[in-house]
């Protein structure tokens, strides 16, 4: 499994992906709770990322669920970047 976290200057947003389901919403909050989702990501080591836009609209997404297909593209894109300026790669699946 996999995490990574979303956030703008006052929205956080946490996913988790198993590699074989869409990402799922395992945590979203604003102001305080979202301070406090970015600190415990950081304790676990948990990448963030701070993409505003993405943030807004993963934060409208119910806990728990799915994020729509809509948002396969984008996510994916941020998380291939990501990956890609560390000099790390996705650990194969089987």
């Amino acid at each position: 499994m996999s995490g990574r976290t979303f956030y703008n200057s006052d929205i956080a947003v946490a996913l988790q992906y198993d590699g074989k389901n869409a990402p799922k919403v395992t945590a979203k909050g604003e102001g305080f709770t979202a301070q406090q989702i970015l600190a415990i990501a950081e304790k676990h080591g948990v990448p963030l990322q701070n993409e505003p836009e993405l943030a807004r609209v993963l934060a409208q997404v119910p806990l728990g669920e799915e994020i729509p297909q809509q948002l396969y593209i984008a996510v994916a894109e941020v998380i291939a970047f990501a990956y890609f300026i560390s000099g790390k790669t996705p650990e194969s699946q089987p």
